[in-house]
């Protein structure tokens, strides 16, 4: 399956946030921090050039913690500097301030140099769909003023928003780019809610989802679905979660579309665990 979404208002998102760009002072760069590779947009080096970023592992919460932590091993060791946080409770926001006026330091350093006056950091969130920068934004001014929801594509226009006297942030809508070289990236975007589903096969998801846990939690996927021992093939494997969940047909017969549907809610909602789907050790292979 070949999986491809590039509404139009992303195509003019890209060409307002280059023309913006000039305005801010640092990137805030969210990624999930489930895929926080996949979930990076590899146009935002061609973008941003050379504007600093802070790089910010949201929804860390529904990550497998200890990959997490190898991930900000990684960026450090890259000279990239990046926090995990979780902006449904609030978690690590604290520190992103403090991150941004120590990546900034030099450039305020030199404005005082030159007699200005401090002020606010201008920052520019940028980040995919449902990646929650509608929710980190509400949480950061501590009021609703960006629209949320768990759909892809709910922002579709720029905005500035006051955080306190310390951070202005412009908002932007979520970009993903025309074409996933890698279809692998395609299928995690879908699996953590990138895409909407209504454009995607789910049980090609479902399939993708069930073999990366048999290769790194093969516990979990025999605890959830209790089985004694994982299927070599896939067809018995989604026979067995089907009728267990009864996702059946009138006749009795496993409604695999139903299955598809189970399988991912169940990762989704974290019915599995904290899960992480791209791991440091593959990107470093990759470097």
């Amino acid at each position: 399956m070949t999986i491809q979404w590039f509404p139009g208002h992303m195509a003019k998102a890209r060409r307002e946030v280059t023309e913006k760009l000039k305005l801010v002072d640092i990137i805030f760069e969210l990624v999930d921090a489930r895929i926080p590779v996949s979930s990076a947009n590899p146009m935002l080096e061609e973008i941003i050039q050379q504007k600093p970023r802070l790089i910010l592992l949201n929804k860390a919460d529904m990550a497998d913690r200890e990959i997490t932590n190898s991930w900000l091993k990684y960026y450090e060791q890259n000279d990239k500097k990046a926090l995990a946080i979780n902006s449904q409770a609030g978690s690590g926001l604290h520190q992103i301030v403090n991150a941004a006026q120590e990546i900034l330091k030099p450039k305020f350093d030199r404005m005082r140099a030159k007699g200005m006056k401090p002020r606010a950091i201008r920052a520019m969130i940028i980040g995919i769909p449902n990646v929650g920068k509608s929710t980190l934004i509400n949480r950061l001014a501590k009021k609703n003023i960006a629209k949320t929801g768990n759909m892809p594509g709910i922002t579709k226009s720029q905005q500035w928003i006051k955080v306190g006297k310390e951070l202005e942030l412009l908002d932007t809508p979520g970009i993903l780019w025309p074409k996933f070289e890698d279809q692998e990236v395609g299928y995690k975007l879908a699996l953590t809610g990138a895409i909407k589903d209504t454009i995607l096969n789910l049980q090609d998801i479902a399939v993708y989802a069930l073999r990366f846990l048999e290769n790194h939690y093969p516990n979990r996927l025999t605890e959830r679905y209790e089985l004694s021992e994982i299927p070599n093939d896939i067809l018995p494997l989604f026979n067995h979660i089907g009728t267990l969940r009864g996702c059946l047909m009138s006749k009795g017969e496993v409604d695999y579309d139903k299955t598809a549907e189970t399988i991912i809610r169940d990762i989704r909602s974290e019915k599995l665990g904290s899960i992480s789907f791209d791991l440091p050790e593959d990107q470093a292979e990759e470097d």
